[in-house]
């Protein structure tokens, strides 16, 4: 039996969201927020976070620097139950931290990578990576120093009998390589948003950006916000809308949504059902501030999920 249900590679770092600032941050002038939340950022520690809480196996690989912010989000994969032991810590390095601003009209996102961008494949165990089921690599764009060697790492772990899962995350330089191309063969299931499938593709249409991937990888999955979510597996199309709440905040319903889907894929369930509890599980990610406070209050988690669970069904 493996070790993991699934093994993951990607950023580690701390959220600082700041809330009820103006709408409009004119320069020069002291803004003051009315609260603030520090909490686990990062898609790749997200993701695993949330998919340890719903019950699946991780073992989770990434570096920290060796200071209080990298210990805080060491801790707190730990306490969600993901195994820790594939992440290095850096001695003379620093972790990333990312501000967040939700405004009224726009979240703006400033992020110094810090360890982020020095994750090596040097610092990554490979025995450790291929005792489980499945791979998920997160942030290809912000993984500087390994993105080079990511195309063979999920041809390794193909070779090792893993199947596989990817989101790019966004292009802080807005340029989406061709290199992700390289990656792309060896990945199962391709897990962009809908802004993100687009401007891989170069398509203004989001079901032309579906099509042109579906060409690519197996199964594609694009999320689109509060319009659900599609996918397509060969000829089969399927679109879920998402469910109707009223969310205290959005970071990391895209990596949630990632968690649900992929803990149902690996209970072998079929791709409709793990398209709607996907879309359940980005809902209850938004009824917190951050993106993994809801999955912490066991009480809370659970309640929500089987008071929604029986509005997840859709059609083909």
């Amino acid at each position: 039996m493996k070790r993991f249900d699934i093994s993951v590679v990607g950023e580690l770092n701390a959220d600082l969201i700041l809330y009820g600032l103006p709408s409009t941050l004119e320069p020069e002038r002291e803004h003051l927020a009315t609260d603030s939340v520090i909490t686990l950022g990062s898609s790749s520690a997200i993701f695993a976070h949330n998919l340890s809480f719903l019950g699946s196996r991780v073992g989770f690989s990434s570096c920290i620097g060796s200071d209080p912010l990298g210990k805080f989000c060491v801790d707190r994969l730990r306490e969600s139950g993901v195994d820790v032991s594939g992440v290095r810590t850096l001695p003379d390095e620093t972790t990333g931290v990312t501000v967040i601003l939700p405004l009224a009209r726009q979240r703006q996102i400033l992020t110094y990578l810090g360890t982020t961008s020095q994750l090596q494949f040097a610092h990554l165990d490979l025995n450790y990576l291929r005792n489980a089921s499945h791979f998920h690599l997160s942030s290809f764009f912000l993984l500087r120093a390994l993105r080079p060697a990511i195309p063979e790492l999920f041809a390794q772990m193909k070779q090792f009998g893993l199947t596989t899962s990817f989101d790019t995350n966004d292009d802080p330089e807005d340029l989406w390589a061709d290199d992700l191309k390289s990656v792309l063969k060896h990945v199962d299931i391709f897990l962009p948003n809908e802004r993100e499938a687009c401007k891989l593709t170069g398509k203004d249409n989001v079901q032309a950006a579906l099509d042109d991937l579906s060409l690519l990888v197996p199964i594609v999955v694009i999320k689109c916000g509060p319009k659900g979510a599609m996918a397509r597996r060969g000829k089969d199309r399927f679109h879920l809308p998402s469910l109707s709440v009223q969310p205290v905040d959005t970071v990391g319903a895209g990596d949630s949504f990632n968690a649900g889907f992929l803990h149902k894929f690996l209970l072998r369930a079929n791709l409709e059902d793990c398209l709607g509890y996907g879309n359940l599980v980005a809902a209850l990610s938004t009824t917190c501030a951050g993106g993994t406070e809801a999955f912490r209050d066991r009480q809370h988690r659970e309640s929500f999920l089987q008071a929604a669970s029986s509005r997840t069904r859709g059609t083909p």
